[in-house]
């Protein structure tokens, strides 16, 4: 079961934020739920909103309206009790180019007045050691590649124990073997316990580590929740080959469905058929159009009805397919 932070299932809870440079709306009153220990997926296209969200729950911007809680505690007001808890890495690292690594996240946990300076030098080796550059450590950082400073980003989020890591992008720039470094450190920190929030701009990315996601389009929220229900809300479309394609069609419809005749193939004909998976994430799970398209239910039916089978499949909708058709926009899926 999981535990509740400050007397909520909640790691971070949003009501009508919205934030606004003069005319201009950057973040539209959205209402953001993620879920205690989950490793939860913010996406959207460049400039949808999710940087400037981000920078509003951890209290580096004001919100125009609305409100915020963070780890169960409201934000900006409770700013001092929440940043300690939290790692962040947000619109990219910035270093002191000629220290090395680990001169630097000496110098950032130096900064702050909740480490302990004890425990300094063995807490950097373990965070540089768990990003994968305790080779670089003495390496000056304005030697490092775009992908090491991300690291060493990661790595300074990480100085300290932290119940939620915010990252954002935190995969720019990294070859293949440093993403699926991130990815498997992002794995293990939600393992640890914390609650980590991708924003991300990478579909493929978002797909292989989050359990929940949630997706801003112009500054709105368009849809959130566990991805398994984000997968399901789209569309589904089921492909028939029967040589009975009249009682097929009485059989389909009746459950719901459009049925379209395609053209005959080897002693039968092409059915298809389309059905809504709920229309939104969150949908009950027991709608007659999700039970309707169960490739189970479908087939029972058609045999019931004397309708000779000879070949059935479903499709749905892919998160991508179903990301676009929210956004209106393409969502990149690799690097």
């Amino acid at each position: 079961m999981t535990a509740a932070v400050g007397g909520s299932a909640l790691t971070i809870e949003t009501h009508g934020l919205t934030k606004k440079f003069g005319h201009q709306v950057a973040v539209d009153g959205i209402n953001l739920a993620v879920p205690h220990g989950s490793v939860f997926g913010f996406l959207g296209p460049n400039g949808s909103g999710k940087t400037t969200t981000i920078r509003v729950m951890l209290g580096l911007a004001a919100a125009s309206s609305g409100s915020v809680s963070v780890l169960g505690l409201d934000m900006p007001n409770r700013l001092q009790e929440v940043l300690p808890r939290v790692g962040a890495l947000v619109e990219g690292p910035a270093f002191y180019p000629f220290l090395s690594g680990a001169a630097n996240l000496h110098r950032l946990d130096a900064a702050s007045r909740h480490a302990r300076p004890a425990t300094r030098r063995t807490r950097v080796g373990e965070a540089l050691e768990r990003v994968g550059l305790s080779h670089a450590a003495g390496k000056r950082v304005h030697a490092y590649s775009l992908g090491m400073k991300q690291r060493l980003g990661i790595a300074n989020a990480l100085l300290s124990p932290r119940e939620l890591l915010v990252l954002d992008e935190p995969t720019n720039g990294l070859d293949p073997q440093g993403t699926r470094e991130v990815r498997h450190l992002v794995r293990s920190l939600a393992a640890d316990g914390a609650t980590v929030f991708v924003s991300s701009h990478l579909l493929a990315e978002v797909e292989q580590i989050c359990t929940h996601a949630a997706i801003m389009s112009t500054g709105r929220l368009v849809a959130q929740g566990p991805l398994s229900e984000l997968r399901q809300a789209g569309e589904a479309r089921i492909r028939l080959l029967t040589p009975d394609a009249g009682a097929a069609f009485s059989v389909l419809a009746g459950l719901g469905m459009t049925p379209v005749a395609g053209s005959p193939e080897t002693g039968g004909e092409v059915v298809t058929a389309t059905t809504s998976g709920g229309g939104r994430p969150g949908a009950g799970s027991g709608s007659a159009a999700q039970a309707a398209v169960e490739p189970e239910v479908i087939v029972a039916r058609l045999v019931e009805a004397g309708v000779r089978v000879r070949g059935f499949s479903v499709e749905r909708e892919s998160l991508e397919d179903r990301f676009v058709a929210l956004t209106g926009e393409g969502f990149d899926v690799a690097q």
